[in-house]
């Protein structure tokens, strides 16, 4: 088949789809309102238009080439044809570029799902035009895509929809965040558990005790995890930290301190002396407590471990005779060392 009759084919299929196009434009004014079927028909009409126009224009540069003599007799008839759909796929680009312009979003997401056939680009089009609902559904039916549908109905605050796809998916903790954000504070601290209890299953206490203190406002239920990842060894140093930093009242803080260093075992007092580090600079209040029992674990450990007389600086800073005399010791043991 040459190039013109081809295009003379594919002009006449044209215009049969058209006609039957249009009939069913218009057997929708059964069920939807005038307006409606006429605003689909007249974006119809000017696509169809369009297509025309453009087969014309190729038409007549065939004509006009074949005038000139026929040239490659036999020639593929794929060129043209490619040609023809890129042409025609530019305009509709065009077309939903415009409608965008225009601000009229829906119309531009006809587009690009019924003409260029691309459900994503109409589904993020009607999402950026705020047609949440709309895009929503697109996600969800056409793309199968329920975390870009939730979100939208999240925006939508369509939150039970929401909720049912985030359940789902198994976002346990955004499920909890919308349940809050309705109001329903008990199913809210259901899913919440549920993360926490994912948390603390994966030695992550840090992470449960913040769900517990930030989202559920339990802070003593935060405190008490915290307190089993100390005594656990699950993260040992950022679990007492962490302890440490949500007493606020430092009183309670100095005593609290007193108390955990007394159940404290022998492995763990190098790290409890790190932590100590961060409570000596939090307050003066502090310093007294804390200075004494950093003294108390560098003399217990400083025979089998001679570096730890470093950590004296920390708890002494504006201290000049300190940091002579650790100085003094440093050299005197390696003096020792070498005799």
């Amino acid at each position: 088949m040459n190039k013109q009759k081809f295009i003379d084919k594919f002009l006449r299929c044209l215009f049969i789809l058209a006609f039957f196009k249009i009939i069913a434009i218009i057997a929708q004014l059964f069920h939807q309102s005038f307006w409606n079927v006429i605003g689909t028909l007249i974006l119809f009409l000017i696509i169809a238009a369009i297509i025309f126009f453009v087969i014309v224009g190729l038409s007549d540069k065939e004509k006009d080439a074949n005038h000139g003599g026929r040239r490659g007799a036999g020639g593929n008839s794929s060129y043209i044809e490619g040609s023809l759909f890129d042409r025609i796929r530019s305009k509709y680009e065009e077309l939903a570029e415009k409608y965008i312009a225009e601000n009229d979003y829906k119309k531009a997401a006809k587009v690009y799902m019924n003409l260029l056939q691309d459900n994503y680009r109409g589904a993020k089009t009607l999402e950026e035009g705020e047609f949440y609902n709309e895009a929503a559904v697109i996600y969800l039916r056409k793309l199968k895509n329920k975390s870009d549908a939730a979100s939208c109905y999240e925006k939508a605050r369509q939150y039970k929809k929401a909720i049912d796809l985030y359940v789902e998916m198994g976002q346990k903790e955004k499920v909890g965040d919308l349940y809050r954000e309705i109001n329903e504070i008990k199913n809210a601290n259901t899913y919440y558990q549920m993360v926490v209890d994912d948390y603390t299953k994966n030695n992550q206490m840090v992470k449960a005790s913040l769900i517990c203190r930030k989202k559920m406002e339990q802070p003593e239920a935060a405190q008490k995890i915290l307190l089993k990842g100390w005594e656990e060894d699950n993260d040992s140093f950022n679990c007492l930290n962490n302890y440490f930093a949500n007493i606020f009242n430092m009183p309670t803080l100095e005593k609290e301190i007193k108390n955990l260093y007394d159940k404290t075992p022998e492995y763990k007092k190098i790290t409890y002396l790190q932590a100590l580090k961060h409570e000596f600079k939090k307050d003066p209040a502090l310093h007294t407590t804390t200075r004494n029992i950093a003294y108390e674990i560098i003399a217990e450990k400083v025979s089998n471990r001679s570096e730890i007389i470093n950590e004296l600086k920390y708890f002494n800073p504006d201290d000049e005779v300190i940091l002579k005399d650790i100085s003094r010791y440093k050299t005197g043991r390696n003096k020792m060392f070498r005799h």
